[in-house]
């Protein structure tokens, strides 16, 4: 058994790299691992959902996408600094797996971890590898993808192992679907952070576009930024739709398992929440995603006939509520749709990411 071997896991500062971190995280620690974490200022706002165990070691950031001229010229130095410190810590206290989730605050653990030529992997949460993941993807023993496909560089492979989803979402994994019909049926709009404001302009008005029959049996849930609520909410009022509109709701798993629809941007977690539920979705990609990820993203539930990808660029009203319609209309194409989602899903991400680890450590030299 692994006790005491150590893990080191790196991920910057944003909860799409944090979140699957800490879920490894937490099943490292139940197998008797050791783990560190390294981050930055911004990823340490996350660290209090790990483990308390789980030793927390801040980075400086340095990335070329903020700052001044002269800040952007000092990141080459800061981060050849953070990488001999990093050689530094491996050699007092050798992880026996490097793991990186993506953000520069994770090139001093996995350049070091290169360097000492460590067991060493990376996981992509998204279907196109982040600049650094895409750095490493070469110089890493295992690529794990979150999203399938993942665009990768040539004579790179991956291994798919999806990504790791909340516990209030698994205790929901292939919650039985109920097909829409003509009794009360539920539709859950979620926008994400970024670019948000698009859903809450178009989907209350393809929402009143409905047919009779259709808009008389829905009730809407609707997460919008504060700053657009009010619009929003007016938007649901004037069409007479039942409708509650927030910009948080803490119960999405249970919502998502309740609804006949969902109308989602194409984050990695959106989606990985949609198929190991397995609900219908249409897909609404956010166009200015680095590397068009989103538009990668939603490949997966597109292909398989889980979900309707609409691309951003010609989204409208008439179209979203035509496919709308489409879907709470035919209850055995719903069916099939879910059915679809599920089958895309990887509730045992976690388990599969634990795996890896396990198999770079036996064959790691000690």
């Amino acid at each position: 058994m692994a006790q005491g071997k150590l893990l080191l896991i790196a991920a910057g500062g944003t909860g799409g790299h944090m979140f699957p971190a800490q879920a490894l995280a937490e099943a490292m620690v139940r197998r008797g691992w050791r783990v560190k974490l390294s981050t930055d200022a911004r990823g340490a706002r996350y660290a209090g959902g790990f483990p308390h165990v789980v030793q927390v070691e801040q980075v400086a950031s340095a990335t070329f996408a903020r700052g001044g001229a002269l800040a952007k010229a000092l990141v080459p130095f800061r981060i050849a600094g953070g990488v001999l410190g990093a050689v530094v810590a491996q050699l007092r206290d050798r992880p026996a797996v490097v793991v990186g989730f993506g953000g520069y605050p994770t090139i001093p653990a996995l350049a070091a971890a290169w360097v000492l030529q460590r067991p060493r992997m990376i996981h992509e949460q998204n279907g196109v590898l982040g600049r650094v993941n895409a750095l490493f993807a070469p110089r890493v023993d295992t690529v794990a993808c979150g999203t399938w496909p993942t665009d990768l560089p040539e004579g790179v492979t991956g291994v798919h192992t999806g990504n790791p989803v909340r516990l209030a979402v698994l205790d929901r994994a292939g919650a039985g679907y109920i097909a829409p019909g003509d009794y009360p049926m539920s539709l859950v709009v979620i926008g994400g952070s970024q670019g948000a404001r698009i859903l809450s302009e178009v989907v209350p008005v393809a929402v009143a576009l409905l047919p009779d029959a259709i808009r008389r049996n829905l009730r809407v849930a609707h997460q919008a930024r504060a700053e657009d609520l009010d619009r929003v909410v007016d938007a649901y009022v004037q069409a007479g739709i039942r409708a509650e509109v927030k910009p948080f709701f803490s119960d999405i798993p249970a919502r998502l398992s309740e609804a006949q629809l969902v109308i989602s941007r194409a984050g990695a977690s959106s989606i990985a929440d949609i198929s190991v539920i397995g609900r219908p979705a249409i897909l609404i990609p956010y166009a200015h995603a680095t590397g068009d990820h989103q538009a990668a993203n939603a490949r997966g539930l597109g292909g398989a006939e889980a979900a309707i990808v609409i691309p951003e660029k010609v989204l409208d009203a008439e179209s979203l509520s035509g496919h709308m319609a489409a879907v709470l209309s035919q209850p055995d194409a719903a069916n099939r749709m879910a059915a679809n989602a599920l089958s895309q899903g990887r509730p045992d991400a976690t388990e599969r990411l634990v795996a890896l680890v396990e198999a770079l450590a036996e064959g790691a030299p000690q």
